[in-house]
């Protein structure tokens, strides 16, 4: 945006200094005379030459002929001519350039004008569109697509925006088939992890035996026992390693530490989600808070918040998403709630597990990794989040820490 200011107004200035170059020329223009009085005063000097008549009638840049008395002395632009050995004085008028000048100007006004016109077309339909836009491409690529993509139906925009929206949807698709297939593994992991400890105990309880001479060669036996067990121990070791593995999380996150202002962060919040709310009859309230400064990333606080007033959306009642704020041992706390609280309290411990789904989640799409993720995210910037039920609201909290 600051860019383009700069090249309207570069083009401006130009523009105006053409226009003063062209004024000034057309002004020294207009100073010079033609020269074809000079040329009718000649053509009347012959004519005066051949009939001695001195009728002007034919030349219109003369304006008068005057013999005798005083040549020399008049008000009037005029040249001395000799003709039949006399002497006259031709006066004549030098024709004016103002009108050209003042058309010149007024074309070139009218050029500025739409000069302007055209900036300002620029500016409205294709600059500040694409400005709304820039910042969405960087946030999906983080992972964000709960990103707000503005409505636009500029013939310009309005195609690129509805494309990014189908972009959304496709990430977002692919997004919900990889979860499912890491889900999928995980699970698969741990039911391996599980089944194979089962023969690896009836294994070392043959090695055992064989370990005690139960057959006739005792000394084959006994090393063939040790080998086996020595190999069901490593089996034993590779399925710990597979369960330790597979219950780990699978998801990475990257964390930029900052600071940002309260207010900042509750202003982006109330700008993406007041004016959905108020089209479905939701009252979206924000309580009074004192601005202060957060040490965290701002985009992942900004995403943890959506995440969370996502879930209130989802799995409230929609009467009422409310924001509330109190400060805890140099701490700032966010709470997000939501009237129509279905959960039961037995819930809460897991809800922050990844891929669970509570009671309450049936009629409702989801992978279960909302409040995992912002449990990480808030982890990872030095935070804390928790739940609680309050009368039927379902509440969640997060806490960050004070710059």
């Amino acid at each position: 945006m600051s860019t383009f200011r700069k090249l309207s107004a570069a083009a401006i200035v130009l523009f105006l200094i053409l226009a003063a170059v062209l004024d000034i020329f057309l002004l020294r223009s207009a100073g010079r005379d033609s020269g074809a009085y000079r040329v009718e005063a000649k053509r009347l000097t012959d004519r005066i030459e051949e009939t001695g008549s001195t009728d002007i009638s034919d030349f219109p840049h003369l304006t008068g002929v005057f013999t005798g008395g005083d040549l020399y002395r008049s008000d009037e632009h005029y040249l001395i001519i000799e003709a039949r050995g006399e002497t006259y004085r031709v006066e004549y008028t030098v024709g004016s350039r103002k009108g050209i000048l003042i058309a010149a100007n007024l074309i070139m006004s009218a050029i500025f004008l739409l000069l302007l016109g055209l900036l300002y077309f620029i500016r409205k339909h294709i600059v500040v569109p694409f400005g709304r836009l820039n910042k969405v491409p960087q946030e999906l690529a983080r992972g964000n697509l709960a990103v707000p993509i503005p409505e636009e139906k500029s013939r310009f925009f309005g195609k690129f925006t509805w494309g990014v929206n189908l972009l959304r949807e496709k990430i977002e698709d692919d997004r919900q088939k990889e979860l499912s297939m890491q889900r999928d593994k995980k699970l698969l992991l741990l039911s391996l992890s599980h089944d194979i400890k089962t023969p690896l105990s009836a294994i070392k309880l043959n090695a055992k035996a064989l370990a005690r001479g139960l057959y006739k060669d005792e000394e084959k036996r006994r090393s063939a026992a040790e080998s086996i067990n020595s190999r069901a121990d490593e089996i034993e070791q590779f399925v710990s390693e597979i369960t330790k593995a597979a219950s780990e999380d699978f998801m990475n996150f990257e964390v930029t530490e900052g600071e940002v202002f309260l207010s900042s962060i509750i202003s982006r919040l109330s700008a993406r989600y007041a004016p959905q709310l108020a089209v479905s009859g939701t009252e979206f309230r924000v309580d009074s808070y004192d601005d202060c400064l957060l040490a965290c990333d701002p985009d992942r606080l900004a995403e943890c918040l959506q995440n969370l007033v996502e879930n209130a959306i989802k799995y409230g009642d929609g009467r009422e998403i409310g924001l509330s704020f109190d400060k805890m041992d140099g701490c700032q706390l966010i709470t997000v709630s939501n009237t129509g609280c279905s959960l039961e309290e037995k819930e809460l411990p897991q809800i922050f597990e990844s891929f669970h789904r509570g009671t309450n989640a049936d009629k409702v799409q989801g992978n279960g990794l909302g409040l995992f993720i912002c449990k990480r995210l808030m982890s990872l910037m030095g935070g804390e989040v928790y739940a609680e039920i309050k009368e039927e609201r379902f509440c969640i909290t997060l806490v960050i820490r004070l710059a």
